[in-house]
């Protein structure tokens, strides 16, 4: 069974509080994890870097560069993989399964839903879930950003798309614990299976 999607509307509380926290304005030490989007994700490129974040985003970006911009990276791609892409036009379910194999078969990917009140968003997180159901539950996850844009309208600016200070802060904090969650659950994996409890997935 494929793990449940990940939203911010569980534990609001929590996440708001950590929205709220003073840090340092100097980003933290790169961990386990990358981002790659479009002008969404770059809104939150400060709050990404603060919680560990490599980011590689740009405005306008279209899906169809998500495969190509994985395979540059290689093998200094981390653990850890969220893609946001899909806001700008079309997402084939071709392109994102591509992009999942890009990645390669020892990282996690996260395929993050898009809010854009445009023709095609319904259709491309119908994509995003649709990849996700096509490889293994601790392959590749969920995180449903159009959920959670949805319950916090006053995260966006008027355009109902891009991020506000909170906003950014939110995106950042449900990206961040949803790569945490994960990992989380691998070690927990991975220990049963040292038990002989359980079957062990990938690592963290």
């Amino acid at each position: 069974m494929k793990r449940g999607v990940i939203t911010a509307v569980a534990g609001c509380v929590a996440v708001l509080m950590t929205v709220f926290v003073p840090v340092s304005a100097q980003a933290a030490p790169a961990r386990d994890r990358y981002a790659v989007g479009d002008s969404v994700m770059l809104g939150a490129r400060n709050d990404l870097q603060k919680s560990g974040f490599g980011v590689d985003a740009t405005e306008s970006r279209q899906a169809y560069k998500g495969p190509s911009l994985l395979r540059k990276r290689g093998g200094r791609l981390p653990m850890n993989v969220v893609v946001h892409l899909g806001t700008n036009g079309t997402y084939p379910l071709a392109t994102c399964k591509a992009l999942v194999k890009a990645a390669g078969p020892d990282r996690r990917v996260f395929l993050v839903t898009v809010h854009v009140k445009r023709s095609w968003e319904k259709a491309n997180n119908a994509v995003i879930r649709q990849c996700d159901a096509a490889f293994a539950a601790d392959r590749v996850h969920v995180i449903d950003w159009d959920k959670a844009a949805s319950v916090h309208p006053k995260w966006l600016y008027a355009d109902g798309i891009h991020l506000r200070p909170a906003g950014s802060a939110g995106f950042a904090a449900l990206l961040d614990d949803a790569v945490t969650g994960a990992v989380a659950d691998a070690r927990a994996a991975a220990l049963a299976s040292a038990a002989g409890t359980g079957k062990a997935g990938l690592q963290p």
